[in-house]
């Protein structure tokens, strides 16, 4: 069971956690959970770190930001004892995280986890400081964005757990973002594939990272609210999905954090490898006779365009464009849903300027001033509006 930051931000907070792992314990089930750094801990150990050095050294950065973890863990192993049951708390490296050397960005390379096996065949609770675990080198790491999340689906798979739980402020995963349609229905049940694509256009609370083991590891996710016991979006693989009557649209999805580049006067191979020597992340790309075109996030626009610069290319960089997706896993065998799309694009008088697809995703770059009426008048268009109710289910 992973817990973000806002469910143990405070007192109650760590008090409502150490409940809810006590009742799971007391259901029958050996428990273990992994936790966020109480609250703006983590932030302010980082500001902290910025006040006293311009450029904090990256090992020593790694020391000071895992205490967070580790306290909330103490913590809530002491709330766990004071209810009557065992617990113990493990850093990273104790529960046998082990990692790459790659300091703030560590990736988990094996998990040893027979302490926590121990602590579990004894009846204890275990408590494991998320995002943090230790190098070849035995060199304190932490993981970088999404290393919490991918320390509980490692753990889970290294344990061969029934279900990896992700408990956060989020209810499970909704058709269409709430601010935007507020009878978007929490779907039941979504394929790993299905929310990859989701989460990667921006309609997701998952990291990408963690959704990528747990499809590589088979393990059974489970989105779900850290404040209600009610069910929340379990996500399973694509063989067991396979089984279930499928949906033929599972939700909608967009983005508004892209600049979209057009360019001439270089070769892809260059381009790319170039883009990827500087950290830049490409998402659409388009190779047509009339040069390429390509988009990444606008955080980077400062990276890309240097690379763009130092290469000789010739470019334009529209950052007016936003990226609306329908994504569902039964337009597979379900033939109209791009003219359905398309369609109720066009009814709305919002025209599509870049389009691309997989098998179970159409993704249309339009103006960014549209992208909030697309969101709504597609997920109109395929009734995905209710609890639980999707367009095929």
């Amino acid at each position: 069971m992973r817990f973000g930051e806002q469910a143990v931000a405070d007192v109650d907070g760590i008090r409502a956690v150490a409940r809810r792992l006590v009742d799971v314990r007391e259901a029958g089930h050996g428990v273990v959970g992994v936790l966020a750094a109480m609250g703006s801990t983590t932030s302010e150990l980082l500001e902290l770190a910025r006040q006293v050095s311009p450029r904090p050294h990256e090992r020593e950065l790694d020391m000071l930001v895992s205490v967070g973890e580790r306290a909330a863990c103490a913590l809530t192993a002491m709330a766990v004892v004071d209810l009557g049951h065992d617990a113990v708390s493990l850093t990273g490296s104790q529960a046998g995280i082990v990692t790459d050397s790659a300091h703030g960005g560590a990736r988990i390379v094996e998990v040893r986890p027979q302490r926590v096996q121990q602590a579990l065949e004894r009846g204890a609770i275990v408590l494991v400081a998320g995002f943090q675990g230790v190098s070849t080198g035995s060199e304190v790491t932490t993981l970088g964005p999404g290393g919490r999340d991918a320390t509980a689906v490692a753990l889970a798979a290294a344990l061969g757990a029934d279900a990896c739980e992700l408990l956060d402020d989020v209810d499970g995963v909704r058709s269409a973002p709430l601010g935007i349609v507020a009878s978007a229905g929490k779907l039941p049940v979504v394929s790993h594939d299905e929310l990859l694509e989701l989460a990667s256009a921006g309609g997701a609370d998952v990291q990408l990272r963690s959704l990528e083991l747990s499809r590589n590891q088979r393990v059974l996710l489970h989105v779900r609210s850290s404040r209600s016991a009610d069910e929340g979006t379990w996500v399973v693989s694509e063989e067991d999905w396979r089984m279930l009557e499928r949906a033929i649209i599972s939700g909608v999805s967009h983005t508004t954090d892209d600049t979209v580049y057009r360019v001439d006067g270089v070769a892809p191979a260059a381009l790319f490898s170039a883009l990827a020597e500087a950290d830049v992340v490409v998402d659409t790309i388009l190779l047509t006779a009339d040069g390429l075109v390509f988009s990444a996030p606008t955080a980077d626009d400062g990276a890309t365009e240097q690379v763009l610069g130092a290469l000789g290319a010739r470019f334009t960089a529209d950052s007016e464009l936003g990226q609306v997706s329908v994504v569902g896993a039964g337009m597979r065998s379900h033939p109209g849903v791009a003219a359905t799309a398309f369609a109720t694009l066009e009814e709305n008088g919002i025209e599509p300027v870049i389009v691309t697809t997989s098998p179970i995703r159409i993704s249309c770059h339009v103006r960014r001033d549209a992208v909030e009426r697309a969101v709504r008048a597609l997920h109109d268009a395929f009734e995905l509006d209710g609890e639980g109710e999707r367009a095929g289910g």
